[in-house]
């Protein structure tokens, strides 16, 4: 019986070890199992983060690498000059620019010039005719001839005076008279000589039936504001003249930008009816007075070769270039915008098979200050050392880059 009992004993211990080694190996199986969909799932997943590892990345050989003309190297450091952009307009100064009047009223009988015309000063642009101008003249000469023979009777009676011959009073009124004639004469000379006519010779009986109107500068016709035969007022505009050679450009800058002007930075500008002529200036002057619509600063800038094109009144677009600072900087070919920001392409060369394929990785950054088809480059995290970067073809890469994305897609 007893020996019964321990067969029984030692059957349920041999049941009991391969109960637990079957349930050990179901266990051990189904997590087997569940490692190998979990591995066929990381797998997958794997494939897909490499597939979106490949799809932010341009593959190119080293042959298509060569035949864009694929430029790479360091992200380098450059001097560039800020800008400051400023609007306004071409302008001549108030002593290079001219009105004209008729200075005393008169018909006109000939004009001489026409608008566009280059004139010098002195240089007579038409003539006036008027009863009024051969009046003036006339009463010029018989004032003229009075005066002569004050002087002469005031010097006689000055000498009976002195000789106690003639009396005192005698000598004070004529030289009262003397004095007043005198005055009267200078008056019709100041007129006469506005008049731009030649006083010796209507004293010498010389009447000018024809008066000049003449340029007080050296320019160019701008505008003629007359017809022949019609009467010019006195105070009537006949013709306005510029002298274009003191062009120069005046711009608008605003006050958060007025600290980074100085007289001598260059300025580039283009005229906005004159598509595709880029100038260049010099400012010599910055205003030291705020307009206040809009609150801004005129600043005056010399034109360093002054076109025929160029006219008083013309927009402009202008590039103000401030002081230099070195920053980090590429071509602009090497920047690309997508949705809003700018990207940069990180390059790398690896070897597959004995030939050098080439890894462009986008990069987003921040762009700065711009100069002559430079970018200032902020990163948004620095570069690992020895990083090299593409100067050229962003938009081909940032293009195949999508083509690769599209095709992942489907």
């Amino acid at each position: 019986m007893k020996n019964q009992l321990i067969y029984i004993l030692a059957l349920l211990m041999i049941a009991s070890v391969f109960t637990g080694c079957g349930s050990k190996s179901a266990d051990t199986a189904k997590e087997t199992h569940e490692n190998h969909a979990e591995g066929e799932g990381g797998h997958e997943g794997g494939e897909s983060s490499h597939s979106e590892e490949e799809v932010g990345v341009v593959h190119l050989s080293d042959l298509k690498f060569n035949s864009l003309k694929m430029k790479v190297d360091s992200l380098p450091m450059r001097a560039l000059s800020g800008v400051v952009e400023a609007n306004g307009q071409l302008e001549v100064p108030p002593q290079h620019e001219a009105t004209v009047t008729a200075i005393l009223g008169a018909n006109v009988t000939s004009i001489k010039v026409i608008e566009g015309e280059k004139v010098n000063k002195g240089q007579a642009l038409a003539y006036l005719s008027h009863p009024n101008l051969t009046q003036l003249q006339t009463n010029y000469v018989k004032s003229f001839s009075r005066l002569q023979y004050l002087e002469k009777e005031m010097q006689r009676q000055k000498r009976l005076y002195e000789e106690e011959v003639g009396s005192g009073k005698t000598y004070q009124e004529t030289l009262a008279d003397f004095q007043a004639m005198k005055g009267e004469v200078k008056g019709y000379e100041a007129q006469l000589k506005q008049l731009n006519l030649n006083i010796s010779k209507i004293q010498n009986g010389d009447i000018y039936q024809y008066v000049p109107v003449v340029s007080p500068i050296n320019g160019y016709i701008e505008k003629v504001l007359v017809q022949v035969g019609q009467f010019a007022d006195p105070q009537k505009e006949m013709f306005m003249i510029v002298n274009t050679e003191h062009i120069h450009a005046d711009l608008m800058v605003f006050e958060k930008d007025v600290h980074k002007v100085k007289e001598g930075q260059k300025v580039s500008f283009r005229v906005e009816s004159v598509p595709g002529e880029q100038l260049e200036a010099e400012i010599y002057s910055v205003g030291k007075q705020f307009e206040q619509n809009p609150k801004a600063v005129h600043v005056h800038a010399e034109i360093e070769s002054k076109e025929d094109f160029l006219i008083p009144g013309m927009y402009i677009n202008g590039k103000i270039h401030t002081e230099s600072e070195s920053v980090k900087a590429l071509p602009e070919g090497a920047i690309v915008e997508d949705e809003g920001k700018p990207y940069i392409f990180i390059a790398e060369a690896h070897e597959e098979d004995g030939k050098t394929e080439w890894a462009f990785q986008p990069v987003e950054v921040r762009t700065g200050i711009s100069d002559e088809g430079w970018v200032e480059i902020n990163l948004l995290e620095p570069l690992p050392e020895g990083t090299k970067v593409a100067w050229n073809n962003a938009y081909y890469l940032i293009a195949e880059m999508k083509k690769s994305q599209t095709s992942h897609s489907h």
